[in-house]
């Protein structure tokens, strides 16, 4: 998916945890499919599961979550990722990755969600305890920043996409929509906390209810507006507003949000239309939503 991806494979994680972890050196590996497009994950044995960087960029992502991971999972209403062994590089391999606790459940798909005015409920109840969170020192979100960061990179992709008429982009009005996000008045409130990654592939159900998030390697402070995602990656119009309504979101964070949806959704789907289908067929479901909204 990406160049300068460094090669992960079953054989390098029985190599590097025998090597590190030799308590575990005789439990079987095997590669868990995955939408994920940073990281390599590996069941190991039944209870645990391996995550290991794929690219230089998501490597930094592996010291944030065993920082901060054993400082947030008290005080958030689902499961997190419980980090059982600190990897460090070795055999070629070239970053640091770390052995989590299997964490039981299935990613949610747009539009055949079986609870999802409830699942809209915990989604709230997720965010908002995120948001309580007081502890100091916190890094600043991977998308926590300013919209107007993303204004070169999301035009440049609508630009892309008015070149693929095959995916059938109502470019014109992709394009409206992002300019009245950026016409939205910016968080002018301190810095909140944020997992800033809401995409359904780091969202676990059972029956429908959530039951755990993954993935917090983008986790910081920041805009609210950037945990708002799965208004429109994840849940259908009815449930969009049971989760805006339980946040209490105003006007302005609903225009940024949905507008940065939008923009990870438009520059998502040029880039892995070929080479990622869940994130290909994710950013068109967004791209429906959105433009769906009366």
């Amino acid at each position: 998916m990406h160049s300068g991806a460094h090669p992960v494979d079953e054989d390098l994680v029985r190599r590097l945890i025998a090597a590190q972890f030799p308590r575990w050196a005789g439990l079987t590996v095997e590669r868990f499919p995955s939408g994920g497009t940073v990281n390599g994950m590996y069941r190991l044995g039944d209870g645990m599961v391996v995550r290991l960087p794929m690219l230089a960029s998501g490597a930094g992502d592996v010291s944030t979550e065993r920082e901060w991971l054993p400082r947030l999972a008290s005080r958030l209403p689902t499961a997190v990722p419980e980090v059982l062994g600190a990897g460090e590089p070795a055999h070629g391999y070239p970053w640091a990755w770390s052995v989590y606790g299997w964490l039981a459940g299935e990613n949610p798909v747009a539009g055949a969600l079986s609870e999802p005015v409830a699942l809209a409920g915990d989604l709230a109840g997720f965010v908002a305890a995120m948001r309580s969170i007081a502890l100091p020192g916190a890094p600043q979100a991977y998308r926590g920043g300013p919209l107007g960061s993303l204004d070169a990179a999301t035009r440049a992709a609508i630009g892309q996409l008015r070149g693929i008429p095959q995916e059938g982009v109502d470019c014109d009005a992709v394009a409206a929509v992002w300019e009245d996000a950026l016409r939205a008045p910016e968080w002018d409130g301190p810095p909140v906390w944020l997992h800033a990654d809401l995409m359904p592939g780091n969202v676990l159900v059972t029956g429908g209810r959530l039951t755990s998030v993954i993935d917090f390697g983008c986790m910081g402070v920041g805009d609210p507006a950037c945990d708002m995602f799965p208004a429109w990656n994840l849940l259908p119009a009815g449930a969009r507003t049971v989760f805006r309504e339980a946040l209490g979101v105003d006007e302005a964070t609903w225009r940024r949000g949905r507008g940065r949806t939008l923009s990870q959704a438009v520059i998502a789907l040029p880039y892995y239309r070929t080479t990622n289908p869940a994130m290909a067929d994710n950013a068109r479901h967004v791209i429906r939503a959105v433009l769906g909204e009366d």
